[in-house]
């Protein structure tokens, strides 16, 4: 499986940069991050939350870095999922910041079926990079990570409301909002 995704944050390269390449961070904005433990100036070890209130885990290393504009990861031999990627950081458009673009591939554990189970439960991946991306997004812009006053608690909150891709309102609920 593949995923990309794409924000803008209205900050200048380096910050952001800087930001995300400080990796024990990224567990503040990715919701099913549990823990990232830096092991080596290339390495760390990662714990993230997986459907059936299960927990996967697995060693990375940073195979390509070029400062301010690139970090690409794979998972070493052993991972509960095998998983590579690249975050590339870019001047915006008229000088608006950066530009951050992820793209992540990993082996979903069961393959089809349990990519399937996953989507049943509401843990979309494509949905959940997107959030991922918004947070991050909220943490560089203002310095946290805004929440609604119907889910305060953060990560807790997938449970009570799982999430799932946008769709379009079917037509019962469109005449009920216009009544």
């Amino acid at each position: 499986m593949e995923l990309t995704a794409t924000t803008t944050v209205t900050r200048p390269v380096e910050d952001v940069y800087a930001f995300w390449r400080d990796l024990e961070r990224l567990a503040t904005f990715m919701a099913h991050l549990d823990d990232v433990r830096t092991t080596g100036p290339r390495t760390s070890h990662w714990k993230a939350s997986a459907p059936f209130d299960t927990t996967v885990e697995w060693d990375a290393e940073i195979v390509d870095e070029v400062t301010a504009e690139r970090i690409a990861w794979r998972s070493v031999e052993g991972a509960d999922i095998d998983n590579a990627g690249e975050v590339i950081f870019a001047p915006a458009p008229g000088g608006r910041g950066t530009e951050v673009r992820v793209t992540l591939r990993y082996d979903a554990p069961a393959g089809p079926l349990g990519k399937a189970v996953a989507k049943y439960f509401g843990e979309e991946p494509s949905q959940q990079l997107d959030d991922d991306l918004r947070r991050f997004k909220q943490v560089m812009e203002t310095g946290e990570v805004v929440r609604s006053d119907g889910a305060p608690w953060g990560k807790r909150a997938r449970k009570e409301f799982p999430q799932r891709p946008a769709q379009p309102l079917t037509e019962d609920e469109w005449r009920e909002i216009q009544a």
